[in-house]
């Protein structure tokens, strides 16, 4: 039996202002005349709950962009849907927050890039961002609204991840998610300058592990080894199909946020079918559902039910092959690639990034 999803991932839009090094949206992106319109995600939101998701995480690029978002964050909470906002904060001040909270607005979810003003807007690509941000998380917590930091942690800033959890705790978070870089899509064109050392992942780790028992009741702290230095794969998204989907801005329905990066599979759309057809029937979410596609070694192994082989998007990426075990899994043929990889890219010397969109003279303000 399939069970139902819990979260779902709206995916408003892919308008930004910042142009991130590590963005996970695709690399084709999807324009503003295909974003499905604040009626059409109603739709999608009384279907997800009748389903039996139970939250929705507003996101983007930026939901900001979206002129219409008071109206659809309160079509998902008279869908009955825990409402997170996923946000940059660009776009978004203390009155149209209220607006939002009035709604029915439950929880943001802010991304912070570093801890000091020069690292983090240069990594946002984008001058003042880190200000604006620090302000908007603390008329989050004045509104009496749930706050989350996420920090995308690489090269640049992983030699700070005790201070911005000691970031998130001033900022009046309850939970800061300290999410190592995930290299396909964008992320992977700046793999080279994004790869943190073996030695800096290390160190991190037991700064996290002080820290968390530092912070034991005062802030819940996620934070798990990257996927180029770990032993053995995530169990991504909970398992291909299994706990969440994603919807785009034009209304595909994803069982991952890189899935489209596999060549082959067959997408529907939320204006052609229900949530609920394409969450039980659509080929893409049967394609790596469950194990019964698994090849050895993942097809025999007593992990296979907990890690489903891993990420299919990063065998992809790494093994051309969406089938093959995830390289990341040190039964893989591949694992050994994977570390030289990462060692390779690590000492690199490049360090400077192939940022989206963005001009010469934009970079220059945050250089």
């Amino acid at each position: 039996m399939i069970p139902a999803p819990l979260g779902l991932l709206a995916e408003l839009t892919h308008r930004c202002p910042l142009a991130c090094p590590y963005c996970s949206n695709p690399l084709e992106l999807e324009g503003r005349a295909a974003e499905l319109s604040a009626a059409a995600w109603s739709r999608v939101f009384r279907e997800a709950a009748a389903l039996g998701v139970l939250q929705v995480h507003l996101s983007g690029g930026e939901p900001a962009s979206r002129r219409d978002l008071d109206e659809i964050v309160s079509a998902a909470n008279d869908a009955g849907l825990y409402t997170n906002l996923i946000t940059s904060a660009i776009g978004l001040d203390a009155k149209r927050l209220a607006r939002l909270r009035m709604g029915g607005l439950d929880h943001v979810q802010l991304s912070v890039q570093d801890v000091t003003p020069a690292s983090a807007d240069r990594i946002a690509g984008y001058s003042g961002a880190h200000e604006r941000k620090l302000a908007f998380a603390r008329s989050v917590t004045e509104l009496g609204l749930a706050l989350t930091i996420n920090a995308v942690i690489h090269r640049a800033n992983i030699d700070s991840v005790a201070a911005l959890v000691e970031l998130a705790v001033s900022l009046g978070a309850g939970r800061v998610e300290i999410a190592h870089a995930q290299y396909y899509g964008w992320a992977l064109r700046n793999r080279d300058a994004l790869m943190p050392t073996r030695a800096q992942v290390e160190r991190a780790m037991h700064e996290i592990e002080d820290i968390r028992a530092r912070y034991l009741h005062h802030i819940v702290i996620d934070m798990v080894t990257p996927d180029y230095y770990a032993r053995r794969p995530k169990a991504c998204m909970g398992g291909w199909g299994r706990r969440s989907l994603n919807v785009t801005p034009s209304g595909r329905a994803l069982p991952c946020h890189a899935a489209p990066t596999i060549p082959g599979l067959e997408f529907w759309s939320v204006h052609d079918h229900t949530l609920a057809e394409i969450w039980l029937e659509s080929p893409a979410f049967q394609a790596f559902r469950g194990t019964a596609w698994m090849r050895e070694p993942c097809r025999s192994c007593a992990m296979r039910e907990k890690d489903f082989g891993g990420c299919r998007c990063q065998a992809m990426a790494l093994a051309g092959d969406p089938a093959a075990t995830d390289p990341v899994c040190e039964l893989s043929p591949l694992h050994a690639l994977v570390g030289e990889l990462a060692e390779r890219d690590a000492t690199s010397d490049v360090s400077d990034y192939a940022y989206r969109g963005r001009k010469p003279s934009r970079l220059e303000e945050v250089t």
